[in-house]
């Protein structure tokens, strides 16, 4: 018979940060999330979760069982899909990944064994780009719209996960790295540089980020493109609607707001963003961090303005469903801390197939080709992970 402490859940580990990526295997009851502040490995399934408003209850019921739980795994973007989420059996704890890895590219399949479909092609994507800034011309009260599209790669070798998970990892170590059950088989796998909502007591924090610009190899361009994109006014007005909204979904659930009048530049190994750091006190102690994502979700960053609008244009736009993209992904605990990001830089992996996103924001003054070319920059953090060198 199990003891209340054997039960109690997480378990204390002598593991560090790279233990735990080490330990990590791809099952439909293992998720890993590693952030700035923490590391945690979660195995079994104590509870599933398919209803986020579930979660605090069932946190609540497993602490009164003598554990010590998290609830941990995605949302899907499309309200009334059924949650990732799942209260572990055990969950391992680190400290975040310090310093560099050397990580090995994916051990199979080679480059030449991969093939590559985009979906929708480029000149769908473009058309659709084109088709949104006309719908925005004729109606100015729909102010953004974000399309994504998707790069399908198979290979009959499969796919290496921990391997590229540790690229990942490597690649934007100050970022979200994670791979969570997607339903099935699948496995959810991505690297997000964008925290949705974190909570830590009565301190909240969002960051959201809107506005972006492809890295360059040479200094000289890389800068040029830096500074060119802090001065956008198509992406600074672009990311206006994001932290405004962000304000407003958070203004209910906190007070003394505070985010800086002007953004700063943050940037990942693929691209350059706009970045606003919004901080607030709880009002409620009984709002957990999970709470305040449902809120948040979805931002203008992710879907566009208005919401519901630009939900609707996205689904006639887009042939594909994006499941849990665009979703968020995290964990929370039942004191209601916890830590929420928006699930980007990702891919879906299932057996031979593995699906990668990767969306633009669409305002009146987008280009549709310059659109492509910032989706086509997004996918190179994936593409790097996996071991090929372009993205389509």
């Amino acid at each position: 018979m199990t003891t209340a402490s054997e039960a109690r859940s997480p378990v204390a580990t002598p593991l560090d940060g790279s233990g735990l990526l080490a330990a990590y295997r791809p099952a439909a009851d293992r998720a890993f999330l590693a952030g700035p502040t923490r590391t945690l490995l979660a195995e079994g399934v104590h509870r599933s979760v398919p209803d986020p408003a579930e979660a605090g209850r069932l946190l609540a019921a497993a602490r009164a069982e003598g554990r010590d739980p998290l609830v941990v795994g995605a949302i899907p973007f499309s309200p009334g899909r059924p949650a990732e989420l799942f209260v572990p059996e055990r969950v391992l704890r680190a400290e975040p990944v310090r310093g560099t890895r050397t990580a090995p590219a994916p051990a199979r399949p080679a480059q030449a064994m991969w093939s590559r479909r985009p979906v929708p092609a480029p000149e769908g994507y473009r058309d659709a780009v084109a088709e949104a800034v006309r719908l925005m011309d004729a109606d100015p009260e729909l102010a953004k719209v974000v399309l994504a599209r998707t790069l399908e790669l198979t290979s009959p070798g499969g796919t290496d996960l921990p391997a590229m998970l540790g690229r990942l990892l490597d690649r934007d170590p100050h970022g979200y790295t994670f791979a969570v059950p997607a339903g099935g088989t699948a496995t959810l796998i991505g690297a997000s540089p964008e925290l949705l909502v974190s909570r830590q007591g009565r301190r909240v924090v969002s960051n959201p980020l809107a506005g972006s610009a492809a890295r360059s190899a040479d200094p000289v361009e890389d800068r040029r493109r830096a500074e060119e994109l802090a001065r956008s006014p198509k992406d600074l007005a672009e990311h206006a609607f994001v932290v405004d909204a962000v304000r407003q979904a958070l203004a209910p659930h906190c007070d003394d707001l505070v985010a800086p009048a002007q953004p700063s530049l943050v940037r990942t190994a693929a691209m350059w963003h706009l970045s606003t750091t919004v901080t607030g006190t709880l009002r409620d102690p009984a709002t957990s961090a999970l709470d305040l994502a449902l809120a948040l979700h979805p931002t203008p960053a992710v879907c566009g303005t208005p919401t519901d609008r630009a939900r609707t244009l996205i689904g006639t736009l887009e042939p594909f469903d994006r499941g849990l993209y665009t979703g968020v992904v995290g964990w929370g605990d039942a004191d209601g801390d916890g830590e929420w990001v928006v699930t980007l830089r990702c891919a879906e992996a299932d057996g031979e197939r593995l699906r990668l996103f990767a969306g633009a924001g669409v305002v009146a003054a987008s280009v549709p080709e310059h659109e492509l070319a910032e989706t086509a920059a997004k996918f190179r953090t994936f593409l790097h992970a996996v071991g090929l060198e372009n993205a389509e």
